[in-house]
């Protein structure tokens, strides 16, 4: 798995639980769900992403997904 693909998938699981949060603990969780979001947007324009440089420390493989 690449970082580019972990990145993803690890920004999905954290939409799902910060919803599934909010549901059932709090509503107030869907701040997470809006700092996932502008993280995303953010890390689009500027090329900065703190949930990659977390992949890279731990050993996930840059380059092509397969």
């Amino acid at each position: 798995m690449s970082i580019d693909r972990a990145v993803l998938a690890f920004a999905g699981i954290m939409v799902l639980v910060s919803l599934a949060l909010s549901h059932f603990v709090h509503p107030g969780f869907v701040w997470l769900t809006v700092f996932v979001g502008v993280n995303l947007i953010q890390s689009s324009v500027t090329g900065f992403c703190p949930a990659a440089m977390l992949f890279r420390k731990i050993g996930v493989k840059s380059g092509p997904a397969f």
